[in-house]
This record gives C-alpha cells, sequence and structure tokens, in this order.
C-alpha cells in the first residue's frame, strides 16, 4: 500500500503535513520530491534603493518640502 503525503524537512527530520496512520516507529521507505521551488526572498529596499542611482542634493531630508513645492517665499 502506497501512499502520497506532503511533509516539511526542518533540517533535521521530515514532518508529515497531516496525520498518518501508522504506528510510532513503523519504518518507512521515503521518495524526496521539492514540491516546488521555495518563495524568493524580496529584495532588500536599501540594495533596491542604492541601485537606482539616484542623484541629488544631500539636504533632501532637512529641505523636503521645498524640494517637492517649491522654495517658498516670505509670507
Amino acid at each position: 500500500m502506497g501512499e502520497t503525503l506532503g511533509a516539511t524537512f526542518d533540517g533535521e527530520v521530515f514532518r508529515p503535513d497531516e496525520q498518518v496512520g501508522l504506528s510510532p516507529n513503523t519504518r518507512v521507505r521515503l521518495t524526496v520530491e521539492p514540491a516546488g521551488s521555495p518563495e524568493p526572498r524580496p529584495g532588500s529596499f536599501l540594495r533596491v534603493a542604492r541601485s537606482l542611482r539616484l542623484e541629488g542634493p544631500s539636504d533632501w531630508s532637512s529641505r523636503l518640502d521645498e524640494h517637492l513645492y517649491g522654495a517658498r517665499g516670505d509670507d
């Protein structure tokens, strides 16, 4: 009797994704086949920001409103 089960490998043992109808310490034969490619890790925000090679004044953060909305005249 063969059965296909999903499992997760935690670095040491395979953990079934669902209940298995076997007694403890029952020996089994496993055929390992990856269920799919692992989810790609999202890229680092800083790595992406640096790769854009943006140019601008070094004081953007201190004068943000001026850079976004233009120089304000004296009120």
